[in-house]
């Protein structure tokens, strides 16, 4: 990840609309705060949900403070949908599942491949029209970069989709972002170091990992 310029975040903006609203037509958008865009159907959920997309919110947080924008998405795309969840957000114009982690590692593989499938039937409902998905892994449990990178690229080894997995590692405070492709090819990861503020990601070495 490399730091985000003024015109990339204005672009990721617009492509973050488009996608939001060629899903959801019919939606309306609320500015809840700078970077953070949310579908008005869903702010008018139970207290539970409530309280989940505040966490959700939370989570977000992490990549709007560092340029990127982000539409909270509604959580059904219909009343004949109703019992299969999609993902939580579009951000920088790919839809993206937020998932965090505070188990062992067989949590974070199931977590990843749940955030994995559910961005994929989107992906799969709509072809034309989302052509990659990321998951974004907020990881409570201090786990080293390594055996992260190792555990999820034993997720995607047998996959051929297109996308990334950002992790934010809570004991050192680094954000990394690998692709599918990578991750397939076992290469080395790309640190995203914090500090970098709206302006983006700041992009270290991989080896300097």
């Amino acid at each position: 990840m490399v730091c985000k310029l003024p015109e990339e975040i204005r672009q990721n903006a617009e492509k973050s609309l488009a996608l939001a609203s060629a899903l959801f037509p019919s939606e309306e958008w609320v500015s809840h705060e700078e970077g953070i865009f949310i579908a008005k159907s869903r702010l008018a959920g139970s207290h539970k949900e409530q309280a989940k997309l505040y966490r959700e919110i939370a989570d977000v947080r992490i990549l709007t403070e560092r340029g990127s924008v982000a539409y909270f998405l509604p959580e059904r795309f219909e009343e004949s949908r109703k019992g299969k969840r999609y993902a939580d957000t579009v951000l920088d114009g790919v839809i993206v599942e937020l998932k965090t982690i505070s188990g062992n590692r067989t949590t974070l593989g199931k977590s990843f491949k749940k955030g994995y499938k559910q961005g994929l039937s989107m992906l799969e409902t709509y072809p034309e029209t989302i052509t990659e998905h990321n998951v974004f892994l907020r990881l409570y449990t201090p786990f080293t970069v390594d055996s992260v990178r190792a555990k999820i690229a034993g997720e995607v080894k047998n996959t051929c989709g297109n996308g990334s997995c950002i992790c934010f590692f809570e004991a050192s405070r680094e954000l990394y972002s690998w692709t599918y492709e990578e991750l397939r090819a076992n290469k080395k990861p790309a640190l995203a170091e914090p500090g970098c503020g709206r302006g983006g990601y700041n992009a270290a070495s991989p080896s300097g990992s």
